[in-house]
């Protein structure tokens, strides 16, 4: 997590330090649960190693994976964290995975601790919202194959390690239309 936040390049090392209390560590088992729809979130996650999922059901009572979230990479149940209303969402550990967390009440410390600490985190929501239109957009200009070839670039090493009904899910595919995908291009 240190390592994401000296990246940006914002705060002096002794502000950085002040991390090291506030960040607590877990271990997810493969298909764990970290966070069950219903609940609110109040803790943000860093992936030291791991891939997170999250997913919610539609109204047909489907499972629609919305996110997953790799090595070097925050994930969180976004809305409900800052809203503190219930979230909409599971999140789920889809291989053995460590992360560090960072509490709602130690994220509010740090940024009590001055501006470098609220300019970091206006940093990564922007970077979220980012991500999170760039993901919208996604779905309404480039086709599931697009979509596909997109995430075979950034993170092939574990495509292996996602479900094919997961990853169908996410690109917005049949099981059936990605198999004929991944034929295509390997």
């Amino acid at each position: 997590m240190k390592t994401v936040f000296q990246s940006i390049q914002i705060l002096p090392q002794n502000e950085l330090e002040q991390l090291d209390a506030l960040i607590t560590f877990r271990k997810l088992k493969k298909g764990e649960l970290l966070l069950k729809e219903n609940q609110v979130c109040n803790e943000i996650y860093f992936i030291k190693n791991g891939i997170l999922r999250s997913y919610f059901f539609n109204h047909q009572g489907d499972e629609i994976t919305n996110c997953f979230a790799f090595e070097n990479e925050f994930m969180s149940s976004f809305s409900s964290f800052i809203t503190q209303n219930i979230a909409e969402e599971n999140i789920q550990a889809l291989a053995d995975t460590e992360l560090q967390v960072l509490s709602r009440e130690s994220l509010e410390k740090l940024y009590s601790l001055g501006i470098h600490w609220q300019e970091i985190g206006r940093k990564l929501t922007e970077m979220e919202y980012v991500r999170l239109q760039e993901r919208m957009i996604s779905f309404q200009k480039l086709s599931g194959t697009q979509r596909y070839e997109e995430l075979y670039q950034n993170h092939q090493k574990y495509l292996q390690l996602i479900p094919l009904q997961y990853l169908a899910s996410y690109l917005g595919v049949t099981p059936r239309h990605l198999s004929r995908i991944r034929k295509a291009i390997l």
